[in-house]
């Protein structure tokens, strides 16, 4: 039996009070104690409701939201610390405190361990008892408040995360935009080198899925493709379509490029991308440029770009030669791989081009 009729309100307006008066449930199974405890504390201005026992608490708290519960101890059927767990699945907001008659370090432990915030002895001194109730609900409202601080915050910082995430991609598609505007600028240079950027980077995402690798992967070495030659804006115009062998100086001009186009491309924080385009002059004997890395020294999108750059290189009209086949260029590149091209990485160029596309994996 319930000492009052429960009040029938819908769980979303169940915590009414919180604002203003507190709502408290005292649970105990002796009647006496249960009327003086709840006189007492209305007086002190609380919304008080009672139960004569744990099952009785628990359906009253199922369709009822309280602040703070006092509960007994000793109770036929369900017992408090029994009472405690359940009463803090409903609402784990709930303070609750404890009344015990025995004065047991056992029982204080066990009731404090399932989660009452603290305990009193009886016979009761209402003093004391007003008191840590008060403290008791001061400290609920500060978890409450800290929690809601750190939900604020969490929010805040998820929400200033996708901001900053959304203003450094448009910064990249800018600052990339800005990159292939220069690459354009470079390719108007030479009529040979028209389509060069994008050939390569097309050709280089498709060894990289030859070669097994992520998705994210395949992107940077596009972009690096796309990207590679943006150092030759630096190279004079006369050299990039002189009609005949380059000279030692013009060639170490030419190599200048790499330098050149890494100092463009470092503002833009690419990450990897930007070690790809270093990368993909050097050779996998060691022969290369600019550092004379061999083999896996050379990151995989630089290999790959290499061997795209060598292809199409031989694939495209040059002021001093007439562009080779697709066969013709394949066998050529065959007698290279392992000297200016990894072989793994060739073997994938060629059942791409040649459309035998077996995957070879490159862990």
């Amino acid at each position: 039996m319930i000492d009052q009729p429960p009040l029938r309100v819908s769980r979303a307006f169940r915590s009414i009070g919180e604002v203003g008066t507190k709502r408290l449930l005292v649970v105990d199974d002796e009647e006496i104690l249960r009327v003086a405890l709840a006189r007492y504390l209305r007086n002190q201005g609380y919304e008080v409701h009672t139960a004569e026992s744990g099952l009785a608490a628990i359906e009253l708290m199922s369709r009822i939201n309280f602040a703070l519960m006092l509960c007994d101890v000793r109770m036929p059927g369900m017992t408090g610390p029994e009472v405690v767990p359940r009463a803090l699945d409903i609402d784990r907001d709930l303070a609750i405190l404890m009344l015990t008659a025995v004065n047991d370090a056992t029982v204080a432990t066990e009731v404090l361990q399932y989660g009452a915030y603290d305990y009193l002895m009886k016979p009761l001194d209402l003093e004391e008892l007003g008191r840590l109730v008060d403290r008791a609900l001061h400290k609920r409202e500060m978890v409450i408040e800290q929690r809601n601080v750190e939900r604020m915050i969490r929010e805040e910082v998820t929400a200033r995360t996708l901001e900053v995430e959304k203003e450094k991609e448009q910064l990249r598609t800018l600052t990339i935009g800005v990159a292939e505007t220069l690459i354009n600028a470079m390719e108007a240079k030479d009529v040979y080198l028209r389509g060069h950027s994008q050939r390569v980077a097309e050709l280089a995402a498709s060894l990289a899925e030859q070669l097994g690798q992520s998705a994210d992967v395949v992107e940077d070495v596009r972009l690096a493709g796309r990207l590679h030659d943006v150092g030759k804006i630096g190279i004079r115009e006369s050299i990039l379509n002189k009609p005949a062998a380059l000279t030692a100086e013009e060639f170490a001009h030419v190599r200048e490029h790499v330098r050149i186009g890494m100092e463009i491309l470092a503002p833009l924080k690419l990450g990897q991308v930007l070690r790809y385009v270093e990368d993909h002059h050097e050779h996998w004997d060691g022969s290369g440029y600019p550092r004379g890395l061999r083999g896996e020294q050379i990151s995989l999108g630089g290999r790959i770009l290499t061997a795209c750059d060598a292809y199409d290189a031989l694939t495209s009209r040059r002021a001093y030669r007439e562009p080779m086949g697709r066969e013709q260029t394949v066998e050529y590149l065959s007698d290279h791989a392992g000297r200016l091209i990894d072989p793994e990485v060739f073997e994938a160029l060629r059942a791409v081009v040649t459309g035998k596309q077996s995957l070879v994996f490159i862990e």
